[in-house]
């Protein structure tokens, strides 16, 4: 077992671990592929095993999959996405809702039960994507029903 040591390092280590365990969490990793990727990336196994640079290494990863930082961070809630990918993807949820005349209330709706997460705006850009082409399907559906036959 490691001697645990009072200062600054110990609270560096910590709060990387602690950044870690909230990625595989949000990024719904099961125990196995979770242990897989950081074998992959280190050679280990347990984040716990790991130096600062191969804990920096894993963290650069999970942003790379589409973890934000900013939505898990104790109850923080973002505005708009930081992500300029989402942002064009955010206008065009706008503009989809417009056209079919509904509310903001309705987008947010379809990304709970898509995805399970409250908000349009904490959304990665793949699941944006697919909000997007859901609401199209909906749009292309309205309008079917308005042609004239």
């Amino acid at each position: 077992m490691r001697a645990r040591s009072r200062g600054k390092p110990m609270d560096a280590r910590r709060r990387d671990l602690a950044r870690i365990h909230l990625g595989k969490k949000a990024l719904r990793l099961d125990d196995e592929t979770y242990r897989d990727m950081l074998f992959q990336l280190t050679g280990k196994r347990s984040a716990g095993d790991m130096s600062a640079p191969q804990r920096y290494q894993v963290l650069d990863r999970m942003k790379a999959l589409g973890w934000l930082e900013s939505n898990d961070a104790r109850g923080k809630h973002p505005g708009r996405p930081r992500d300029t990918a989402a942002v064009p993807l955010l206008r065009k949820v706008e503009a989809l809702l417009a056209e079919a005349k509904r509310p903001w209330s309705y987008a947010h709706a379809m990304a709970e039960r898509m995805f399970h997460i409250n908000k349009v705006e904490w959304l990665r850009p793949d699941q944006m994507h697919k909000l997007v082409a859901a609401l199209q399907t909906d749009a292309n559906r309205h309008k079917q029903k308005e042609a004239p036959q």
